[in-house]
């Protein structure tokens, strides 16, 4: 019975896998004939089976574009750049979504180590740190068996020294893959959908508004009130929104 009930599940996957297979190849058929919104509705049916892949992603923000939605599009390329984050295609194609938006957040400026650990952290996700730990504490403990059980003393020198080097990149990656995490956790990215927004001092429609934000901006969550959220921007700007206006990454 268990056996059937496995296979039955098999065939399933597979019927399930073939079925995102032909929805994607039906997308990209319909894009190069320039019906972009079709090819949306395929791949979004692919997403609202919850598979998800960077070229999914990826490939909807194309087609948002080319339809000059510069919010969805932005969205999609960050959903892309967080599951492929080295990715050049992905990160130049965001650069002309962005170059596309009407605001302009200059960023406050950060210090040398900020912008040094902003460039290492941003090499893997929070996974691929964890990853290449797991990947240096294997090597760590096979260098130091052999440098064990060694008899030769330049090999034994050797091997030691190289024990150490996998050791200090094992704590090395291991401390990034907790910091990455934290990053992961505590931020709350989200992309503006709504086409033009007053941003209020308080969450009430009826409060003064402290600044006017465009689709396709990003911003931080940092609370909620009910439908409303308080946004800050990479200039330290803040203020509150209406939920249906924003979309979280």
């Amino acid at each position: 019975m268990k056996k059937l009930l496995y296979l039955l599940i098999l065939l399933v996957s597979f019927s399930s896998i073939a079925q995102n297979e032909n929805l994607f190849d039906q997308g990209k058929h319909l894009y190069k004939n320039g019906k972009y919104q079709q090819a949306i509705n395929a791949w979004m049916q692919i997403l609202d089976k919850g598979q998800h892949s960077a070229e999914l992603y990826f490939n909807i923000g194309n087609a948002q574009y080319k339809l000059n939605q510069i919010g969805p599009s932005v969205y999609y390329y960050e959903k892309a750049l967080q599951l492929a984050p080295n990715d050049s295609d992905i990160k130049n194609n965001l650069a002309f979504a962005e170059n596309a938006r009407i605001d302009s957040i200059e960023p406050l400026p950060q210090t040398v180590f900020s912008k040094w650990y902003s460039s290492i952290a941003g090499i893997f996700t929070f996974n691929g740190w964890a990853i290449l730990a797991v990947v240096f504490s294997i090597l760590f403990v096979a260098l130091f068996l052999f440098y064990y059980f060694a008899y030769i003393e330049k090999r034994k020198r050797l091997l030691f020294a190289s024990s150490m080097v996998a050791g200090i990149f094992l704590v090395a990656s291991l401390t990034m893959a907790f910091f990455t995490y934290a990053d992961f956790t505590n931020k709350q990215p989200a992309i503006i959908f709504a086409s033009e927004i007053e941003v209020k001092t308080e969450p009430s429609m009826g409060s003064s508004a402290a600044f006017t934000l465009h689709e396709g901006t990003k911003v931080q969550i940092a609370a909620q009130d009910g439908n409303w959220y308080r946004i800050t921007l990479a200039d330290g700007k803040d203020g509150w929104i209406p939920a249906t206006d924003l979309k979280q990454l």
